[in-house]
């Protein structure tokens, strides 16, 4: 996997920085116009945002951060954030490029939608003195690690807006993050009509493909590092299974903390389902179907098995945002069906 990416260990802890090494950028930065109040309770709003405009409210992990009025200057750092920012009108000055992507940071789901390009940061480790530089009125971290250190950090930069609860190790869906975020912006009723639309997509391809009802399915990436399986809890799995699958109940009786667990050469019989969907990570896609050991998979063995050679189509279902989440159905649901009627 690349180094960019969230790993299938638990994502180091970001570093407590040196005394002094942003202070004098943090010095005299305003809120410009927001707060936060990280010891207040969280929203009692069941999808982590309160309706209307401004002042908004987004109830998070960390407590509940309130936006005074229009954010002008958006930083967005999380899995995703960037592109549901574009998606909902806005134009952030920076982000973080997860995959990566290069040049604007983004797939080409969200191609042509900055008007200029952003200050591009850092992901697991984000430059905090880059960030600060940009003068924030608003940092969106909301598909992350939800690492406390992280947090604190970036709150003393401007109002932050973390992982919700239980949305820590990247666990967020693309619906609670473009409530959030449109909850920040000022926006409710676009990201409830975007939600609306793409709900209608996922609806259709399950009605247009009912041999996808509860047949077993796993979801798993290779990296430098070995084999891994998704949990529920995780976009990937949460994609599926708005399809109809059932996300692989072997797989899923060993899922803990984190968004995936590893699985060893030895026990690669782990995969096997009614479909076997595989996501090269930083290696080629030969090194998956190639290898002797993954082609005993019973599953794979019987032709039910997918392994992503096309990078836009393993980024799109990975990135799980508003945005991508459409150009996922259009590419993966004619290879799912593929493969279940074999």
């Amino acid at each position: 996997m690349n180094a960019s990416a969230p790993r299938t260990r638990r994502p180091r802890r970001t570093p407590v920085l040196a005394a002094g090494a942003v202070a004098a950028l943090l010095l005299g930065l305003s809120a410009c116009g927001s707060s936060d109040d990280s010891d207040s309770p969280a929203s009692a709003a069941s999808d982590g945002a309160s309706a209307g405009a401004f002042p908004a409210k987004v109830g998070t992990k960390f407590g509940e951060v309130t936006v005074d009025k229009q954010p002008k200057r958006i930083v967005a750092l999380g899995w995703g954030d960037a592109e549901t920012v574009l998606a909902l009108g806005g134009q952030p000055v920076g982000a973080s490029d997860w995959l990566p992507f290069g040049g604007e940071g983004v797939g080409p789901w969200a191609k042509g939608m900055y008007d200029k390009k952003p200050e591009l940061i850092g992901t697991m480790e984000p430059e905090f003195e880059k960030i600060a530089s940009l003068q924030p009125d608003l940092i969106l971290d909301t598909k992350s690690s939800g690492d406390q250190t992280r947090y604190d950090t970036l709150k003393k930069i401007a109002p932050t807006v973390g992982v919700p609860k239980g949305g820590d190790q990247y666990k967020i869906s693309w619906e609670q993050q473009t409530t959030m975020i449109a909850a920040a912006m000022g926006v409710p009723e676009k990201g409830e009509k975007l939600i609306a639309e793409t709900e209608k997509k996922f609806e259709a391809a399950a009605k247009a493909h009912p041999e996808f009802k509860d047949k077993t399915i796993t979801i798993g990436s290779r990296t430098s590092e070995g084999f891994g399986v998704y949990v529920g809890g995780t976009g990937r799995i949460d994609f599926v299974e708005r399809l109809g699958f059932k996300n692989n109940p072997k797989a899923e009786a060993q899922a803990g903390e984190g968004f995936s667990v590893s699985v060893s050469k030895e026990n690669l019989d782990l995969l096997d389902a009614d479909l076997t969907v595989m996501t090269p990570i930083g290696i080629p896609a030969t090194d998956i179907s190639g290898d002797a050991l993954y082609k005993a998979v019973p599953s794979v063995k019987a032709g039910h098995s997918i392994v992503f050679d096309d990078k836009d189509i393993s980024q799109a279902f990975a990135t799980d945002s508003i945005l991508s989440v459409s150009y996922a159905l259009e590419k993966v649901v004619p290879l799912f069906a593929e493969k279940v009627a074999k």
